[in-house]
């Protein structure tokens, strides 16, 4: 997997959509090569693209690194928000105390996805830039995202965030993880009746305040990347172990993640994720739109 200077390539071997690369760093890369699923304080490293949206001290919502000046995170998260106020926090550890890998930075612009419903949550994501790009460590990395057209059936898939513990607001100091499930799309909707094309369930253990707009990802094993394919969505019921939680589905939003990250039209890929149990078979495809290159062609002659 790689990420150049305009934003990420999903999976398979280094490729470059931009036309002119500055740098090239693996996505969805971490320190850790193994993750115990009953273990909930993350380690350290263990998640590098976390990131913490923070005002007064407290963390609020959770987002994702994708370049090293945006991150992914949900509409909600930012309705209420002043830009001014708010902090985005990197390679955060803990909320309070000592965190040698931190770097936070303030946010310029909050782009949010026009259609966004904030009654039924409905297309419920955002990209906000920071003021100042940051520098890649083994704390702080982007993580790859799902490309359109991908497809996610079963399988077990991790989410991430600093959010209560419990409906009560009991909030943990330390970064949190959660090894759960995927919902098929008729169970999903069958539980969570106002779920959309947009959406995708997961389960077994919910998000909860201070997670939303936090990563869903999912690996294919050891030595695999990390992959978004979800982002905590809106203000439902939480730390519950029965029902789903509701992500916005990333790979609906490629062509305008690109388009806003890069100012251009967007090269395609398209990324199919099977799942069988505990085994992942991933099917990697990719197909670059080169009518910008060939314009840029016709318009030199």
């Amino acid at each position: 997997a790689s990420v150049n200077k305009t934003l990420l390539i999903i999976s398979g071997p280094t490729v470059n959509i931009s036309l002119a690369v500055l740098w090239t760093v693996s996505c969805g890369r971490s320190m850790v090569n193994s993750y115990n699923a009953g273990v909930r304080n993350a380690t350290p490293g263990s998640w590098p693209w976390q990131a913490a949206l923070s005002a007064n001290g407290s963390v609020f919502c959770g987002g994702s690194l994708i370049t090293d000046e945006w991150v992914l995170t949900a509409a909600y998260c930012t309705a209420r928000m002043n830009i001014n106020d708010t902090m985005v926090r990197l390679g955060l550890q803990t909320v309070s105390g000592v965190n040698p890998n931190e770097v936070s930075r303030g946010i310029v612009a909050n782009v949010c996805f026009p259609a966004y419903d904030p009654e039924t949550y409905d297309n419920d994501i955002c990209l906000l830039k920071l003021s100042a790009p940051v520098n890649f460590t083994d704390y702080i990395r982007p993580v790859c995202l799902a490309a359109a057209n991908s497809t996610f059936y079963s399988g077990t898939s991790f989410i991430t965030g600093f959010g209560s513990t419990d409906n009560f607001g009991s909030n943990p100091n330390v970064l949190q993880q959660v090894n759960i499930p995927r919902f098929g799309r008729r169970q999903c909707e069958c539980e969570q009746p106002n779920v959309t094309r947009n959406m995708i369930c997961a389960g077994g253990q919910a998000s909860c305040r201070g997670d939303y707009g936090g990563p869903l990802v999912n690996s294919n094993g050891p030595n695999s990347s990390w992959i978004q394919s979800g982002i905590l969505s809106g203000d439902y019921d939480c730390a519950t172990p029965r029902g789903p939680g509701v992500y916005t589905l990333v790979s609906r939003y490629q062509q305008w993640i690109e388009a806003t990250v890069t100012g251009m039209p967007p090269a395609t890929a398209t990324l199919s994720l099977l799942f069988c149990g505990c085994d992942a078979v991933l099917l990697f495809l990719l197909s670059v739109n080169n009518r910008r290159q060939n314009r840029k062609k016709k318009k030199s002659l």
